[in-house]
C-alpha cells in the first residue's frame, strides 16, 4: 500500500520562515497559500483536507508538495512560463530610455518633446531603417517601459547659476567659519513679503471635509519684511517685523547680532549681497565693532543658514492661516518665535528645516556642504 504524499519534515528555519508568512499575511496570496500547503503537509493534514482548507485543486496541492521535496522553500515563488517569447532585448530597452530622454530636435524631429505616441512612431521609422535591431513597440508597452525605469512626463524648471568670479572663495569661507567657529557665526536675511491674505496650508480634519479660507480679491495692508537674526551656536532665531528694507532697520538687526556677543571679539554675519546689508553706513559700523560681513555669491542665497529657518516660518505661522492684520501677524510670529527657541530641537521644527533646505537646494541644483573632488 502506497503512503500518502506529505512534505518532507521542516527544520527550524523553514518553519520560523513558513509561520511568519502564513501569521502575518503580508506576502503575496501565492505565498502565503503555498506556505499554507507546506506547513499543513508537513504536519500530517492530507491532500484532499489541504485542499479545501486553501480553496485549491488537490493536483495543485501535491504539485506544491512534490515541488518543496525538491527544491525546498524556493517552490514559494513559483517561475511560471508561458506567453510568446520576448521580443525586445535589455539592450533595446536601454535605446529607448536613451531616445526618450533624448530632445527630439537632435534626431531629426520638428518637435522639443516626445509622446507617447510621437516616440513609438519614431522607433518604428527607426526598426525601418535599421531592419538589425528590432525595437518595434506598442504605445502601452512603451509606457509601461517607461514607467519601469522610472521616466516620468514632468514640466520643466528653472535655476539659475552663480556667475559671481569670487563664488568657490565666498562658499570657502562660510563653509570654514561655520564649521570651526559656530558660536561666532549668525545669519542675517529679510523674510517676505508678508501679505494679509487667507494662505493655504495643511491640517486635521474630517475626510473629504478640509478646513475652508475664503477667497480674498482686495488686499488693502500693503506687505511687511520680517527681518530675521540667526546663531549657529545657540540656534536660536529672532527677527522684528519691518515696513521696508532699509539700511537703518538692517544696521539695527546687526546691532542685536553684536549684542547677543558682548564681548569685543570678531563676530561673523553672513548675509547676501543686496545692496541695503552693505552700505557704508554699515561697513564703518563694522568696522568699529569688529563685525565681519561674510557675503554669499550672487544668486546663491541657498549658501545661508538661516534660509532653512524660513521654513518652519512658512509652514507653522503663514500656512493654514488668515491673520486680519500685519498686528496680529507680527504677535503670531513672536510667538512661535518664543515656543522655536525654547524648543530649538523639536522634531518637526527640524524636519520642516530639513525640507525647506532640500528645497533651496534642488532649487538652485546645488549640494552645499558636499565636498569637491579633488582635481587629478
Amino acid at each position: 500500500m502506497a503512503h500518502p504524499l506529505r512534505a518532507r519534515r521542516l527544520t527550524d528555519e523553514e518553519g520560523r520562515r513558513l509561520q511568519a508568512i502564513v501569521r502575518r499575511g503580508t506576502h503575496s496570496s501565492t505565498r502565503v497559500r503555498r506556505a499554507t500547503i507546506i506547513m499543513a503537509s508537513a504536519s500530517g493534514t492530507t491532500a484532499p483536507a489541504i485542499a479545501r482548507l486553501v480553496a485549491a485543486d488537490e493536483d495543485t496541492v501535491r504539485q506544491v508538495i512534490h515541488r518543496f521535496n525538491e527544491i525546498g522553500l524556493d517552490c514559494l515563488d513559483p517561475r511560471w512560463a508561458g506567453g510568446r517569447p520576448r521580443r525586445i532585448s535589455g539592450d533595446d530597452e536601454a535605446f529607448i530610455v536613451q531616445t526618450a530622454r533624448t530632445r527630439p530636435v537632435k534626431l531629426g524631429r520638428p518637435f522639443t518633446h516626445w509622446s507617447v505616441r510621437t516616440l513609438a512612431a519614431y522607433l518604428a521609422a527607426y526598426l525601418a531603417d535599421n531592419p538589425d535591431r528590432p525595437v518595434a513597440v506598442g504605445r502601452e508597452r512603451l509606457r509601461q517601459l517607461l514607467h519601469h525605469h522610472r521616466i516620468s512626463f514632468q514640466r520643466t524648471r528653472t535655476w539659475k547659476e552663480s556667475t559671481d568670479p569670487d563664488k568657490e572663495a565666498k562658499l570657502d569661507r562660510i563653509e570654514y567659519l561655520t564649521t570651526t567657529c559656530p558660536n561666532r557665526c549668525f545669519a542675517f536675511d529679510q523674510f517676505g513679503p508678508l501679505s494679509i491674505r487667507p494662505t493655504p496650508g495643511v491640517g486635521w480634519a474630517p475626510r473629504t471635509r478640509p478646513d475652508r479660507l475664503p477667497a480674498t480679491y482686495h488686499r488693502t495692508h500693503r506687505v511687511r519684511y520680517f527681518h530675521g537674526c540667526y546663531s549657529l551656536g545657540d540656534d536660536q532665531l529672532w527677527g522684528v517685523t519691518r515696513l521696508h528694507k532699509s539700511a537703518d532697520n538692517t544696521l539695527a538687526a546687526q546691532k542685536s547680532i553684536r549684542a547677543a556677543r558682548p564681548d569685543n571679539a570678531p563676530v561673523y554675519v553672513i548675509c547676501d549681497n543686496l545692496s541695503v546689508n552693505t552700505t557704508p553706513k554699515i561697513r564703518r559700523w563694522a568696522g568699529r565693532n569688529n563685525v565681519q560681513l561674510c557675503l554669499t555669491p550672487t544668486n546663491a542665497s541657498w549658501a545661508n543658514p538661516i534660509e532653512a529657518q524660513f521654513g518652519p516660518l512658512r509652514t507653522f505661522v503663514m500656512g493654514n492661516s488668515d491673520h486680519p492684520n500685519h498686528p496680529v501677524l507680527a504677535r503670531e510670529l513672536q510667538a512661535y518665535l518664543r515656543w522655536r527657541n525654547a524648543n530649538a530641537r523639536y522634531p518637526t521644527v527640524l524636519t520642516a528645516q530639513r525640507r525647506e533646505r532640500a528645497r533651496v537646494r534642488s532649487e538652485r541644483q546645488q549640494r552645499w556642504g558636499r565636498p569637491r573632488s579633488q582635481a587629478a
